[in-house]
């Protein structure tokens, strides 16, 4: 049997040899038979390109399988890619059609964590929804289909047993309405059924994406992979938009079938001329399918998170906080973002919160405790948390009412604190914390694992896990939230680490007090990153917090080396 031309070598085809390919080039984008595959390794050139069995290769979609590097227009290689068009591009592309494109950057950039980046993950999950809203709707219409069948067969019995009291003059009449009722019943019955072909047909389309999505992630090359999930992102849109359609439309509203016998035929047999009518009831649609993400057409894979490497983070200045002369000893052991941009700080040395503008400027104090306070978190709405150290209390303040209006005891002291706006986490001055449900208000002890005595200072809490420094011991932690130790990081440019905040990628920022600096350490706890230090003003760093949606950050440091009290200024991330 002749072998088809997609099977067989590419070099060897071109001299009209049919030999079985075995490779597939990735960076050449040619096929081989075993004999140009030695060659083609041998070459300097191509001796590290990447390869793949031809066979992985035919498991691409074909699709994927005819898309490639090199720009089809001009045939050079794709080298950047435009943000502004959502294309890859090349050279002389940009000459001929990107010249005032603004947001150009490197293909090798956007393609580096293709496969790792959260929007796998989200297109993923968009496949299954679009699959389950399918199916949804279909089950919704084969039950719609059965009952109206019900309700034909009630209409028909109604129809037969009034028709038995009448005598034969009825009989053209009766016959009229029943053609009637099969008639309406028929062109109900053969719309739904026409849509339920049509989403079969897209529920095999999606089904068939979903078997080929395993083989895109496995097989394809990240361009491939690229250009697949745009395929995917075009197809779940065209999709969700048909299931939205179907659902504002009049398509799945509730068309019920319904007999009206004539009253007339009571009475007044030879006066009817008619012996009912058939009705159609509309009803608003009971199917609910799920929501899904309202913005997918505009979240593309390649609309790449705006900070993706460590090297990308730089902080910029914006502002720095004017302290009032009568609060020059402040001692800031806690400092944070809210979320209307309004900046609260802990006071250690008064054990008082203070209140700032966005602008830096002071507001009012909140409130001031009984007890020394250690440390302080945002929580939710106009909530603070403080805990109170060796009190085992921790106080939950409205700082709009400027009043406690809830203390939490433990049955540790208290100092580090986080929130996720349903938690609370307290941690104590050894290896115990508290988890606070802030729904009921119940308490679960979670048992840090630490070597000998270290002790977590500051914590911080991002995707579940439990993040925290350990200043003596020059350590930066990430806990599961069981207390389970996911990854311990240590590094010269860290000493004597104290607060601690994460941003929405999940890298971990850490004010390093010892060195004047603040440090960025990556996601997985590997590598690290000084991104303010001396020279930018930080001084004896103590407290850190990141607000997520604004990427604004806040550092609490000293106002010079021998000042006795602190500032913080505010940086845009």
């Amino acid at each position: 049997m002749a072998l088809s031309v997609k099977h067989v070598c590419t070099i060897c085809h071109k001299n009209r040899i049919s030999k079985r390919a075995v490779t597939w080039c990735i960076e050449c984008e040619v096929l081989f038979c075993e004999d140009c595959q030695k060659t083609h390794s041998k070459k300097r050139l191509s001796d590290n390109h990447k390869t793949m069995s031809s066979e992985d290769y035919h498991n691409l979609p074909a699709f994927m399988q005819e898309s490639g590097s090199k720009c089809r227009d001009h045939e050079k290689k794709y080298e950047l890619y435009c943000s502004f068009h959502a294309c890859p591009c090349c050279v002389q592309c940009i000459t001929d059609e990107h010249q005032k494109c603004q947001d150009l950057k490197p293909l090798s950039v956007i393609l580096k964590q293709v496969k790792s980046s959260a929007s796998v993950q989200l297109y993923e999950k968009d496949l299954k929804d679009v699959k389950e809203n399918l199916e949804t709707a279909i089950n919704y219409l084969k039950t719609r289909i059965s009952n109206i069948y019900t309700q034909k067969t009630k209409a028909v019995e109604e129809i037969r047993y009034t028709r038995k009291s009448i005598n034969d003059y009825l009989n053209k009449l009766e016959q009229e309405i029943l053609n009637d009722l099969e008639s309406k019943h028929s062109n109900l019955k053969l719309n739904m059924d026409s849509l339920v072909q049509q989403m079969k047909q897209r529920a095999s389309q999606i089904n068939q994406m979903q078997i080929q999505f395993t083989k895109i992630t496995q097989y394809a090359t990240d361009l491939q992979i690229y250009i697949g999930l745009r395929e995917i992102e075009k197809t779940t849109s065209q999709t969700v938009k048909y299931i939205e359609d179907l659902k504002s439309g009049d398509h799945v509203i509730e068309k019920n079938l319904e007999v009206n016998i004539s009253s007339a035929l009571q009475s007044f047999l030879q006066d009817v001329k008619s012996f009912g009518d058939i009705v159609i009831n509309t009803t608003s649609s009971t199917l609910e399918i799920n929501a899904g993400r309202k913005d997918q057409a505009q979240n593309s894979i390649l609309k790449v998170p705006a900070i993706e490497r460590i090297e990308e983070i730089k902080p910029s200045f914006l502002t720095k906080l004017t302290i009032p002369k009568d609060k020059n000893s402040l001692r800031m052991l806690a400092c944070r973002i809210l979320p209307n941009g309004e900046l609260i700080i802990h006071d250690g040395n008064k054990s008082q919160l203070l209140l700032f503008s966005k602008d830096g400027i002071f507001i009012k104090a909140v409130v001031s405790f009984i007890h020394s306070t250690v440390s302080a978190c945002f929580v939710r709405k106009n909530t603070v948390a403080v805990t109170l150290g060796r009190a085992y209390l921790t106080n939950l303040v409205d700082i709009e009412k400027n009043e406690v209006i809830q203390t939490v005891k433990l049955s540790h002291q208290c100092y580090g604190v986080a929130s996720d706006g349903e938690t609370l986490v307290i941690s104590s001055r050894d290896s115990k914390c508290t988890r606070v449900n802030l729904n009921d208000m119940s308490h679960t002890i979670i048992r840090m694992i630490l070597n000998g005595m270290e002790r977590l200072a500051c914590i911080s809490l991002f995707q579940g896990n439990i993040y925290g420094t350990i200043p003596f011991k020059n350590k930066v932690c990430c806990y599961k939230s069981t207390g389970e130790p996911l990854w311990t990081f240590q590094h010269q440019d860290i000493v004597r680490p104290v607060g601690i905040a994460l941003d929405k990628h999940g890298f971990v920022y850490v004010a390093s007090r010892g060195n004047n600096s603040v440090v960025v350490v990556s996601p997985d706890g590997k590598t690290c990153r000084t991104i303010l230090s001396e020279a930018d003003g930080i001084k004896h760093p103590r407290a850190i917090d990141i607000n997520n949606e604004t990427e604004m950050m806040i550092v609490s440091c000293k106002i010079s080396e021998n000042s006795n009290y602190d500032t913080a200024g505010v940086y845009k991330i």
